[in-house]
């Protein structure tokens, strides 16, 4: 019996690995694509998708320039069956959402009002995911900024990570079974255009399960990490002999 594994990014990662961790032993329930490292994967992302203190991820997180939350979440398996929802508004847990795709649908990938219709079909509870803290940054950075916040020209270079915009969740799990799993969750970047989806609901770029291989998330910039698809070129890498160091290096 191999020992568990739950790995997450930032700070908010501790809670939500704290969460998950007790389902990474065998239980009874679920679906049947379910393994331990899914639902665990699941469990911890819906713990800081439900903070409203992480202010990238689920209520509470970060508004685009129209001062609309929308949330983006995928989950992935290590058999390659995945689900992912993107452009998401009114619901808490996207991650379950993006579960529930790959679990009781024959897509992968559902967006906007089609992925609202869906959870609220599933009746996951629609809400407001605007807190007010969240909202009095969001105003007093719009304040600091031109109308055309979030705009850059074509060719312009994208700055690094800044965690004052973005902590996308990823968390990996390895079960007692040996069964990898991944899942993340996002809001995205503050002020982005409305309509934006970033890498987090991107199979391959903000996430990528092998199980013959590994598991790889993406956090930061989403659009660097959409232009080279991220997380698969990690795999990739790995697949070929490199160690998970020096596969993200390259």
């Amino acid at each position: 019996m191999p020992n568990p594994v739950l790995v997450s990014t930032w700070k908010h990662g501790l809670p939500a690995n704290r969460r998950g961790w007790p389902y990474l032993w065998p239980h009874s329930g679920g679906t049947k694509k379910t393994t331990a490292a899914l639902d665990a994967v699941e469990q911890a992302i819906r713990q800081a998708e439900a903070d409203t203190a992480v202010r990238s991820v689920g209520r509470g997180g970060y508004p685009d320039r129209l001062g609309r939350v929308t949330l983006d979440a995928c989950i992935m398996n290590d058999r390659f069956e995945c689900g992912a929802v993107a452009a998401l508004e009114g619901i808490v847990h996207a991650v379950s959402v993006a579960r529930a795709v790959m679990d009781c649908t024959e897509h992968v990938l559902l967006a906007g009002e089609g992925a609202l219709q869906f959870a609220l079909s599933l009746g996951m509870p629609q809400t407001n995911l605007m807190v007010a803290e969240t909202l009095r940054l969001f105003e007093e950075r719009l304040a600091r900024t031109p109308s055309d916040y979030g705009l850059q020209p074509t060719g312009t270079t994208l700055a690094g990570p800044n965690t004052e915009d973005h902590d996308t969740i990823v968390t990996l799990g390895l079960d007692t079974a040996g069964r990898l799993a991944g899942a993340c969750s996002t809001s995205g970047l503050m002020g982005r255009m409305h309509g934006r989806v970033g890498d987090s609901p991107i199979i391959g770029a903000g996430l990528y399960v092998d199980g013959l291989v590994g598991a790889a998330g993406a956090t930061g910039h989403g659009e660097l990490a959409l232009r080279v698809s991220a997380s698969a070129l990690v795999i990739q890498r790995m697949q070929a002999g490199a160690t998970p160091e020096t596969a993200c290096q390259e």
